[in-house]
């Protein structure tokens, strides 16, 4: 028989205790799931497009044949409950019964404190179907209930033909504890900050973009080009203010206030909420001022050496904020090469990229197409894009007296299997021979080719020392990198 809850449900707060009615907690339960009773969700959620990562992320939710809780990951403000949502839909759409799909926020007050089970008890009663087999049950922000893992982990074993959705934003906390306590019973998804290819799709710029070929590798590989390079550019530079941010994409009053409706949620609880109690930081002004400091020099090298001297933080704690900072995606670190390619015994120098480039416009102004701060941000754009390969980890190169903004391992040899020159100018396409660093980085390693990105001119010149350079402009390259990544991805479900 079914365990029926008692009228009050008591919940501990401190010391003192709080009780909110079953039926307090029922009537919540029904207004977070309407689909109840008309078998749609809300219409603000129906007016968004999806983003081309619910491709990937609904096949592993729909399955209930894989005996797997899908732990739905990423940075705050992505768009993870509205995928959520949408994915409510498509499941009534495909024909699963709408009185069978539940979605809790864990984070609501209301449901504080009350066991994981004895919520989806709850809500089997409230929606009338109290037979456990057959349902989706969603569990959002996840990281907000004590010991998640481990209780998800019993009810997937319990609750053999229920599937288990779960989200939260602490990427760091949610990705430990799903590798530690849920190995073979949870599969995770990271959905990363919008790339430019959903950007353009998300905004109906279809008509901007034409497949093509490029010759590449001594083959033809597919492509896209543009029927106005200019006016992409001007949504590129959207992009880089604020495209990474769904949200952002259908609300002027957000585009024109992004400090006030993403930033101060980032800053609030990543930086003065999550970080601090996973990992008990207590000068949370330290971590703010270094997040920042970074956040305006996205793309420069840095040592913990250089960083301590300009913030006034001692080294080891550097070292740690850069780990937590980066645990909960809001940089990347990436490493250094020599112009030999090889790997330094002690990575003291690296560059920190945003994982997002329009954080740094939400903290501090918007750019102009003109900006001196473009360059390091386009370049931040473009690895922001790589960041999403599985495998693929790029480096950068740096010696005594060059360098090059991108440079591709292969994994077997470690040695170069592309270089990447990021430029916002179409200066090194008319003047090629100022590419002296690419080069001589070239030639040492043996590459017959290089990619050079532009502000607008597309081509392909013979370098002096006859290395073949292709140059393709900056928002194009960005498109075919998110593109691709998503072909991929989809080719290896």
């Amino acid at each position: 028989m079914l365990k029926l809850f008692s009228y009050l449900v008591e919940i501990k707060n401190g010391n003192s205790m709080k009780s909110f009615s079953k039926e307090l907690i029922i009537e919540r339960l029904w207004a977070d799931n309407s689909w109840w009773q008309n078998s749609k969700i809300e219409p603000y959620f129906q007016r968004m497009k999806p983003r081309l990562y619910f491709q990937l992320f609904y096949p592993l939710a729909f399955d209930m044949s894989l005996r797997r809780a899908v732990v739905l990951m990423g940075p705050r403000r992505v768009g993870k409950t509205v995928m959520l949502f949408q994915t409510i839909q498509a499941l009534i759409d495909d024909g699963i019964s709408s009185q069978k799909i539940c979605y809790i926020s864990v984070e609501t007050p209301i449901y504080n404190n009350i066991d994981l089970e004895e919520l989806f008890l709850l809500a089997r009663e409230a929606s009338g179907e109290l037979e456990a087999d057959g349902w989706y049950v969603i569990f959002d922000e996840i990281q907000y209930f004590k010991d998640w893992e481990l209780h998800l982990k019993v009810m997937v074993d319990r609750y053999k033909i229920t599937k288990f959705i779960v989200s939260g934003s602490a990427a760091a906390a949610l990705q430990r504890a799903s590798i530690e306590s849920g190995a073979g019973r949870f599969t995770d998804f990271m959905l990363p900050p919008l790339t430019f290819v959903e950007y353009v799709q998300l905004q109906d710029l279809g008509r901007l973009i034409q497949p093509t070929e490029m010759e590449w590798g001594g083959s033809s590989i597919e492509f896209v080009k543009t029927t106005n390079i200019d006016e992409l550019n001007g949504h590129f530079l959207d992009y880089l203010n604020y495209g990474g941010y769904p949200e952002a994409l259908f609300s002027s009053i957000v585009r024109a206030d992004p400090r006030r409706h993403i930033l101060t949620d980032i800053i609030d609880k990543v930086l003065l909420k999550d970080l601090p109690s996973l990992y008990g930081i207590r000068d949370v002004r330290e971590l703010y001022s270094l997040f920042t400091t970074l956040a305006y020099h996205s793309g420069n090298e840095n040592s913990y050496e250089s960083i301590s001297q300009k913030s006034g933080i001692d080294k080891v704690s550097i070292k740690k904020y850069l780990d937590y900072l980066e645990a909960s995606f809001l940089i990347k670190i990436v490493h250094r090469i020599d112009d030999n390619a090889k790997k330094f015994q002690r990575a003291s120098l690296f560059k920190v990229y945003l994982t997002n480039p329009a954080l740094r416009s939400a903290l501090f102004t918007f750019l102009k197409i003109d900006d001196d701060f473009m360059g390091p941000m386009v370049e931040t754009a473009i690895f922001s894009q790589w960041m999403h390969r599985d495998k693929i980890i790029p480096y950068y190169a740096r010696w005594q007296s060059g360098e090059v903004d991108m440079v591709k391992l292969d994994e077997k040899t470690f040695k170069p299997s592309w270089a990447l020159e990021i430029k916002w100018s179409n200066d090194y396409f008319d003047n090629p021979g100022k590419l002296k660093n690419l080069f001589t980085f070239c030639e040492k390693n043996d590459l017959t080719e290089a990619l050079v990105t532009t502000k607008t001119k597309t081509g392909q010149k013979n370098a002096p020392n006859g290395v073949r350079l292709q140059f393709v402009p900056a928002a194009l390259y960005a498109y075919n990198i998110g593109k691709n990544t998503l072909g991929n991805k989809m080719t290896s479900m």
